[in-house]
């Protein structure tokens, strides 16, 4: 039995109001079609080349019009179909034209929405919105939005996320943020230039294919090699260098934020609470310079790098944001492995380390490229030891800590004994750390 005055108040409650996109959304749908004809013909270049001679000028025209024609009427009705609305409790997003699909994102879910400004796209003043929510590899977005609307859209959303009022959340507004560092262009660069893996790339790209052409004389075998190695090149070099350039990082009360891009300009925020490990990276040319590269593991984020480029007490500071309270051990106060380690692994088991403070579980690998990995007490998921056995035979175990990102941080080469010490330990620390974590919620 229903009550009409109780169901009104409950469909009076649930009505929202639905918006569209920004009218420039069309255009980004209106390939699609284009791309249709394009792939057909890579598919079957030699079809494509005789449908191709048999048109006329005016039959050419007469297609090309058509094919415009249908990309902008389906870059239109996709936009006119496609509806998003935010109500109390979650995020609508309603797309398709002959299938259609809703997304329900619940507003508690969420923990982080990113602002990504195309090239394209800062010049027509719009913007991208893309969500990370918990328990979803796929982010949703919306695209495009004008850039003021995507900003207040964005802050509206975090505050109702944070438990704000549905009334006032649209009034909190975005969240001041304070700098905290700002990387040079000229270190920018000269760290790409002493980043091993540039030399690699370029070296593989000016070596192989020579080798190549003098062992097949074949030139489309060169080109399929040549072309991915020049790209793989560029991307680790330039590409790098466009990505990362003008990378800012602020403190908000709704986590960090980071500003970087030179033709696309993206908007990221780390969420409080949500960032399972930091590693600090050292490469070998670094070092005289006393830079560092900070990396992430953020459960359920794609983003990966909080500092590419810094002096090391500079990065520290930073890492003293994300991490409260968690000092970086000083490489004096990491323990080596046993000697008796350089048998499982020689040479290189010089590189490894283990630290354990009374905040974090701390790992270091790596002999040339050193990486620090800093893993809280309370994001430890699991704790294993592993020993194969040629490890049994010198008495070496390695312990595995997995963390809530599905990435694992491994302390390997150590005393067998001192193994199952730091496996007990280590599952009483996550334990009692769980205790004191940091909400994950926006804004508290």
């Amino acid at each position: 039995m229903t009550t009409p005055g109780v169901d009104d108040a409950v469909h009076e409650k649930e009505a929202v109001t639905e918006r569209r996109l920004h009218p420039i959304t069309p255009l980004r749908r209106a390939w699609a079609p284009v791309a249709v004809v394009i792939g057909w013909a890579v598919h079957d270049p030699d079809q494509a080349q005789r449908q191709l001679t048999r048109l006329t000028t005016t039959m050419l025209l007469t297609s090309l019009a058509v094919v415009v024609a249908a990309g902008a009427l389906y870059g239109f009705l996709t936009w006119w179909f496609t509806h998003f609305a935010v109500t109390d409790t979650e995020l609508r997003i309603r797309t398709g034209l002959l299938f259609r699909r809703t997304a329900h994102i619940r507003l508690e879910r969420i923990q982080a929405i990113d602002v990504t400004q195309p090239l394209l796209a800062r010049v027509a003043g719009v913007a991208k919105l893309r969500l990370d929510v918990v328990g979803t590899d796929k982010k949703d977005e919306l695209a495009f939005l004008g850039e003021r609307e995507a900003r207040a859209l964005r802050a509206e959303l975090l505050a109702r996320a944070a438990g704000f009022a549905p009334e006032t959340a649209h009034e909190v507004g975005e969240a001041p943020a304070r700098e905290l560092m700002r990387t040079p262009p000229r270190d920018l660069a000269l760290s790409v230039v002493l980043t091993g893996a540039t030399w690699m790339s370029l070296l593989a790209a000016l070596v192989v294919p020579p080798l190549l052409w003098w062992a097949t004389e074949s030139l489309w075998t060169v080109l399929a090699t040549a072309v991915p190695l020049l790209g793989a090149a560029g991307a680790s070099s330039v590409g790098r260098f466009v990505t990362e350039y003008d990378w800012t990082v602020g403190e908000s009360p709704d986590g960090l934020r980071i500003d970087h891009g030179l033709l696309d300009r993206s908007h990221e925020t780390v969420p409080p609470g949500r960032v399972q490990t930091v590693r600090i990276v050292e490469p070998l040319l670094w070092r005289r310079r006393g830079w560092v590269r900070v990396e992430l593991d953020v459960a359920g984020s794609s983003n990966s790098v909080l500092v590419p480029v810094a002096p090391r007490e500079v990065a520290e500071a930073v890492v003293a944001r994300v991490l409260p309270g968690v000092v970086v051990p000083p490489p004096s106060a990491l323990v080596r492995p046993p000697r008796r380690a350089g048998r499982c692994l020689p040479v290189w088991w010089r590189g490894h380390g283990l630290a354990v403070t009374d905040a974090v579980f701390a790992s270091r690998q790596g002999l040339l490229r050193r990486s620090l990995a800093l893993v809280p007490h309370a994001k430890v998921q699991s704790v294993r030891l592993v020993q194969g056995p040629w490890e049994r035979l010198w008495r070496i175990a390695e312990v595995h800590v997995d963390t809530g990102a599905n990435k694992t941080v491994t302390a390997r080469l150590r005393d067998a004994q001192e193994a199952a010490e730091l496996l007990r330990a280590q599952a009483e620390r996550s334990r009692t750390g769980r205790r004191g974590a940091r909400p994950d919620r926006w804004m508290v």
